[in-house]
């Protein structure tokens, strides 16, 4: 008898192919966690693959049979990683593979940001522009030779270094849970304590997972620290960030700017004020959105389940 494994949320055709010519699937696009059939298809689930679903000890007590949970996904803040080594259970996640697609997308909102990409772009479809003319205070800085500052030098992060360091002459700061010594000869990168990137760095990006550690990590003294012409980048996860302490930052002039793909909460609340300021550019969580990197993704999750449920050793494991 095949495996049974429960797709939760689209998933490319590629994709499920493969695990269809291996498991018997359940599938469930457009799921509901509880929903009764996505509820009764867990108890007989060896696989579970997918992105954003809580996995805690509610769900896990209706999956018995769980043996490997794929996340299509790099994070897996998701995922109650103790609870799952308790219990046996692997997990997976697909890094890697979204690396120079999320770095794309960072470069973007580093220039965006500082070009004040979206904000003149209004101002050219209002017909400001014809009206009123362009004018010296809406002048943007320059990228090129300034110093970037990368807060966790992951796989994202290197692939960052490489693009700011090689396209735009940037000097490089970085810190990091240990160092990276290829990453200071490649890239001419420079190990740094949290307060002094803050200190010295023209753009702030955040490349760090969202654990109990980071959560919060940076707030009001994080932007008290930074330069007054800073920008700020997120694309990790938004409550790495202490939103309100940003609002502040960038209501009170701490900062110049801002790049966000990350909220605190998804999708982001029409009063928001983040979204009635014009230095900031805001994007709809879309760091590895492209559909060739999604495609990579889901094949990724899709082999690490069928590995899982089959027996054998996952591509990408987390532990």
């Amino acid at each position: 008898m095949k495996p049974v494994v429960v797709v939760y949320k689209p998933l490319y055709e590629e994709a499920l192919q493969y695990i269809q010519s291996l498991c018997q699937v359940e599938y469930f696009p457009g799921y509901e966690r509880t929903d009764p059939a996505f509820v009764e298809a867990l108890g007989r689930a060896d696989g579970l693959i997918g992105s954003g679903l809580k996995v805690d000890e509610a769900l896990l007590d209706k999956a018995p049979n769980l043996k490997v949970i794929a996340n299509k996904s790099v994070g897996y803040d998701n995922l109650d990683i103790g609870l799952l080594k308790k219990r046996g259970i692997q997990a997976a996640n697909t890094p890697g593979v979204l690396d120079d697609t999320v770095a794309d997308t960072i470069m973007a909102l580093v220039l965006a940001a500082a070009r004040r990409v979206t904000e003149l772009d209004r101002f050219v479809k209002t017909g400001d522009w014809a009206e009123k003319g362009f004018h010296e205070d809406q002048f943007g800085v320059d990228v090129h030779h300034k110093t970037l500052g990368i807060i966790g030098m992951g796989g994202i992060g290197r692939t960052v270094a490489k693009r700011a360091h090689f396209g735009f002459d940037m000097n490089i700061l970085y810190h990091n849970r240990s160092r990276q010594e290829e990453e200071e000869h490649t890239y001419d990168a420079v190990y740094c304590t949290m307060d002094e990137l803050l200190e010295q760095s023209d753009f702030v990006c955040v490349m760090t997972p969202l654990t109990e550690q980071t959560r919060g990590m940076i707030g009001r003294e994080a932007f008290e620290k930074m330069k007054e012409t800073a920008v700020f980048i997120n694309a990790s996860r938004g409550p790495v960030v202490d939103e309100k302490a940003l609002i502040h930052a960038l209501q009170s002039k701490q900062i110049r700017a801002a790049g966000l793909d990350v909220f605190e909460q998804e999708p982001v609340r029409s009063d928001n004020p983040l979204l009635q300021m014009d230095n900031v550019v805001t994007l709809p969580h879309i760091g590895s959105a492209t559909e060739e990197t999604r495609k990579k993704m889901a094949m990724l999750a899709a082999e690490n389940v069928v590995a899982g449920v089959i027996g054998q050793t996952l591509k990408t494991p987390i532990y």
